[in-house]
């Protein structure tokens, strides 16, 4: 199986060197980690970037500006930040006071709505994808 156009749902179902080899045949040298769960989000967030057009402008931007690794205050009111889970795609706003809303709920962090979605503790930015992994 050598199409790099794997469904995302069948991301899970293929071992450690044949996600290796997706990434290869897609991005180039693939990253230095041995964790097959890992690596198989890290290509389906790849994958989920590109299909839907990845980050808005407005974020990228923000991001850029100094001081963005603040966090959410970087981030404009209106800010849409989109992520799939589990075959799902989950929208957040970023509202006026900087609070987040995520279907019919408000929360103050995206830990908070990354433990919403997920019933397990995530760290917030890395699950949305607005942190590098090292970080």
């Amino acid at each position: 199986m050598t199409d790099p156009h794997v469904p995302l749902d069948r991301l899970a179902e293929l071992g450690l060197d044949q996600l290796r080899s997706r990434w290869r045949l897609r991005y180039g040298a693939p990253p230095t980690i041995r964790s097959r769960e890992l690596l198989a989000l890290m290509l389906a967030w790849r994958l989920q970037a590109e299909r839907d057009g990845g980050m808005e402008t407005s974020v990228r931007r923000a991001m850029r500006r100094p001081g963005a690794s603040r966090g959410l205050a970087a981030l404009p009111p209106g800010a849409r930040l989109s992520r799939e889970w589990k075959g799902v795609r989950h929208d957040v706003i970023v509202e006026g006071d900087g609070r987040l809303r995520w279907e019919d709920g408000v929360y103050n962090s995206l830990s908070e709505v990354a433990r919403a979605i997920t019933g397990t503790r995530w760290n917030g930015p890395r699950f949305f994808g607005l942190r590098e992994e090292g970080r």
